[in-house]
């Protein structure tokens, strides 16, 4: 179990009290049930407190917890019939993105998702959820197969971003991502995007042109992370707290500027509290948006991703 967060420590503390009485035989079972119940309605009164008044910089402790649902958790509890396909048929297979054809609801979906690992070893393999080119161009040839075989696309976002090795850059990372925006924008088929951690820069963007773009309650989205941020402008990453702020990368800040289509409420206490709870929300949220994708033409599904992406932002003319 991964250490709680700072501000958690009220929760891990009537928690702790709440075992230490289920561990008590002094008590009689009518006396160890009402302190129960009084220390479980004191513990939803805390959680829902601590949660709704997060910080950008707490919500993002929160985006990166590592016992977060991650693509693979999603796979397991929202869809059935799960077949990986590897490889970019150039390089290697990254196991920094998962890929494959799934059943969603009974119809057939293309699933491509970052996938960071629980612990040390599999964090390695995984590249800490960082793919690497041959990772978007593996992305690329799925977003080639939903097309040919008329498959929408399903994309989980939790990465820090590309990776920025220079063996990355070597064999082409701009480039790849590049070429993954152009064949995303040019998909006829419905393609629906979840935020559901830490959605970073270009590496977050590169499997994210979605016709609906929804965030996880306490996902975050940017340009650059806030440490990276801090260090170009303060030349001091322990101003990152401050970049978090002026970044707008919590799901409340984007919804309010029109990135992002919706945002999905988290269990009390953050997703990682209730992997079941969240996928069970998540995918009646993704069914919604892709019923209402699924009755649009192949035209109109293409026409309503681009002028989704050309509206976003706001400028003036001089």
């Amino acid at each position: 179990m991964a250490a709680p967060l700072d501000f958690e420590a009220p929760i891990i503390e009537i928690e702790n009290k709440i075992a230490e009485i289920k561990n008590m035989s002094s008590l009689s079972d009518t006396e160890m049930q009402k302190e129960m119940d009084s220390l479980q309605k004191r513990l939803e009164r805390v959680k829902a407190n601590i949660y709704q008044r997060l910080t950008p910089s707490q919500k993002l402790m929160v985006a990166r917890h590592p016992e977060r649902p991650y693509t693979l958790d999603f796979l397991k509890l929202m869809f059935t019939d799960f077949l990986e396909l590897h490889g970019d048929r150039l390089f290697k297979d990254d196991q920094a993105i998962i890929c494959g054809m799934a059943n969603f609801n009974d119809s057939p979906v293309m699933v491509i998702g970052h996938q960071k690992g629980r612990n040390t070893k599999e964090n390695i393999r995984r590249n800490f959820g960082m793919a690497s080119p041959e990772g978007y161009r593996k992305a690329q040839r799925m977003f080639d197969l939903a097309e040919r075989f008329n498959r929408p696309v399903i994309t989980f976002v939790d990465t820090p971003g590309a990776y920025p090795g220079i063996e990355a850059e070597e064999r082409g990372q701009a480039e790849a991502i590049a070429k993954s925006l152009m064949v995303m924008a040019e998909l006829t088929v419905p393609m629906i995007t979840v935020i559901t951690g830490e959605g970073g820069s270009g590496g977050a963007l590169a499997i994210a042109m979605g016709n609906r773009v929804l965030m996880l309650e306490h996902s975050t989205y940017s340009v650059i992370s806030p440490e990276g941020c801090a260090s170009i402008l303060w030349k001091d990453a322990s101003y990152a707290g401050r970049a978090a702020e002026a970044l707008k990368l919590t799901a409340q800040d984007l919804k309010e500027l029109e990135v992002i289509d919706e945002i999905v409420t988290e269990p009390l206490g953050g997703a990682h509290r209730n992997h079941h709870q969240t996928a069970h929300t998540l995918k009646s949220v993704v069914s919604r948006h892709l019923k209402e994708i699924k009755s649009l033409s192949p035209k109109q599904v293409f026409e309503q991703r681009y002028e989704k992406f050309r509206n976003m932002g706001v400028f003036a003319e001089i």
